[in-house]
């Protein structure tokens, strides 16, 4: 095997490093070519993308909005509201991350970061009367949806809002479109799915059979805890399961917030992750109309203006 990168591969292998597994196993699959001939990548372990400041955006974090700042200083705040007349209208679509520095849809992908920039700017705008949310996400991370959720019932608070699902709201999406004033979706359109899901994937049978033994070298007793290279210990799946538990009960807590008597936090538990279309969301307590959504908007433009 040739080192092409030695000073690289001096910090990598052989070494300490404070760093989660998938993480690495990430490092080695963009940089292993780079590092040994013909390459390195550690397939037996999920990699993990997390990228603190993806897309050449500058490091300067989230708190303090400065996506918006940065939009508002460049001139260009006008730019992260769509608007007709004094309706704004702001998409939740695709799968939902956490952070990215963009306004609007993006690869298949909507941030929080940006629906949080989008709703404090239709907040603060007194030439903003009301919101639309148009929907069509199947959801995405936990982490920064419950932020944007509550951000959302903030500003349903303070102006009429309405999520138009364009057809559907699962999940995450969901949890963010129940946080408007009112939720209408097509009769085909889909709502629901309150619950939530973690994966783990053993590789240990595939490695013994591959003749492959993987020596775990960690300190710290859950160091290692959830390895793929290793059955997934009784233990460690009672803490995750009730990880997830907590994440659900806090999906359910915060729908029975903005649903009030229409859903309540336990009959968004009830549910047990289902999900309802059309008509049934409705009769359920999920939606609260059903109709065409370019009908729905015209109305709520019509009632507004």
């Amino acid at each position: 095997m040739t080192i092409l990168m030695p000073h690289i591969a001096s910090r990598i292998f052989d070494t300490p490093l404070m760093i989660e597994a998938g993480k690495c196993a990430a490092i080695m699959a963009g940089l292993g070519a780079r590092i040994v001939e013909g390459g390195m990548v550690i397939d037996q372990v999920e990699a993990v993308q997390h990228i603190a400041f993806a897309n050449g955006r500058p490091s300067m974090g989230r708190l303090g909005d400065p996506l918006g700042s940065r939009y508002e200083s460049a001139g260009e705040g006008h730019r992260m509201l769509s608007t007709i007349g004094s309706i704004a209208v702001i998409a939740i679509e695709g799968t939902l991350v956490h952070k990215g520095r963009f306004i609007g849809q993006s690869s298949g992908q909507t941030s929080y970061e940006g629906l949080q920039a989008q709703v404090r700017r239709a907040r603060r705008d007194p030439n903003i009367r009301a919101v639309v949310f148009e929907v069509d996400s199947y959801g995405g991370e936990v982490a920064g949806a419950f932020d944007t959720a509550d951000m959302i019932a903030e500003l349903s608070a303070e102006k009429p809002t309405l999520a138009i699902l364009t057809d559907d709201a699962y999940s995450a999406g969901y949890l963010l479109a129940s946080a408007a004033g009112h939720v209408v979706l097509p009769e085909t359109g889909g709502v629901g799915s309150i619950g939530v899901i973690a994966m783990h994937a053993d590789y240990s049978a595939k490695l013994e059979k591959d003749g492959v033994k993987v020596t775990v070298i960690s300190s710290g007793a859950h160091k290692a805890d959830g390895h793929p290279a290793a059955p997934l210990s009784t233990d460690t799946l009672a803490r995750v399961q009730a990880r997830v538990d907590a994440s659900r009960d806090m999906f359910a807590a915060a729908v029975g917030r903005y649903r009030g008597a229409r859903l309540t936090k336990e009959a968004a538990l009830a549910t047990e992750a289902l999900t309802y279309r059309g008509a049934d969301a409705v009769a359920a307590g999920l939606a609260d109309g059903v109709g065409r959504p370019s009908e729905m908007f015209d109305r709520f433009l019509s009632r507004i203006n």
